[in-house]
C-alpha cells in the first residue's frame, strides 16, 4: 500500500512540470515582452471567468495569447489590441471592465451586498435587543415541574 501511495506522488508531482502554460517563445526585445505581459494579464479567458488569459490553461486563452503575439509583432499598439479584441468579444474579455453606465451595477454590487448585509445584520440586532429578557421566576424549574406532572397523574 506505501508503494503505491509513493508511486501515484511520485506520478502527481511529476505531471505538475507539464502544466506550461505558455508555451511560445518569449519575445527577444524586453520591452515587447513587457508589453505581452501586460496585456495577458489585463485581457479575461472567456471559458474560465475567473482567470486572465496569463494564467489559463484553456485553448481559447492559448489561442487568444497567440493572436496577441502576432498582434505585437505586427506592431499593433495596446489600445489598437484592447479595441479589437472588446470589438470581437465585448467589453467581458476585459478582466477589469471601464465604468460606464452600462457597467454601474456590476462596479457597485460588491458594495450594495455588504452594505445590505450591515442592514440585516443590524435589523437583527435591533429585534432581539428589544425583546424582554426571561426571568427565571417565571421558569419551573425540573423539581417543580416534575411535581405537578405527578399531581395531574
Amino acid at each position: 500500500m506505501r508503494a503505491y501511495v509513493a508511486i501515484m506522488a511520485a506520478i502527481m508531482l511529476l505531471a505538475q512540470t507539464v502544466w506550461a502554460i505558455d508555451a511560445a517563445p518569449a519575445f527577444s526585445d524586453p520591452q515587447l515582452q513587457a508589453r505581452y505581459e501586460k496585456l495577458t494579464h489585463q485581457l479575461r479567458c472567456l471559458v474560465c471567468q475567473n482567470e486572465t488569459i496569463a494564467d489559463s490553461n484553456a485553448t481559447l486563452a492559448a489561442d487568444l495569447r497567440k493572436q496577441l503575439r502576432e498582434m505585437i509583432a505586427a506592431g499593433k499598439s495596446d489600445q489598437d489590441i484592447l479595441n479589437y479584441m472588446t470589438d470581437r468579444y465585448g467589453d467581458f474579455v476585459l478582466y477589469k471592465p471601464p465604468f460606464e453606465a452600462r457597467t454601474v451595477l456590476l462596479w457597485s454590487a460588491p458594495v450594495l451586498l455588504v452594505l445590505a448585509g450591515v442592514i440585516a445584520a443590524f435589523n437583527v440586532i435591533m429585534r432581539r435587543a428589544r425583546l424582554p429578557m426571561e426571568e427565571s421566576n417565571d421558569a419551573m424549574s425540573d423539581d417543580e415541574l416534575d411535581e405537578s406532572r405527578r399531581r395531574t397523574v
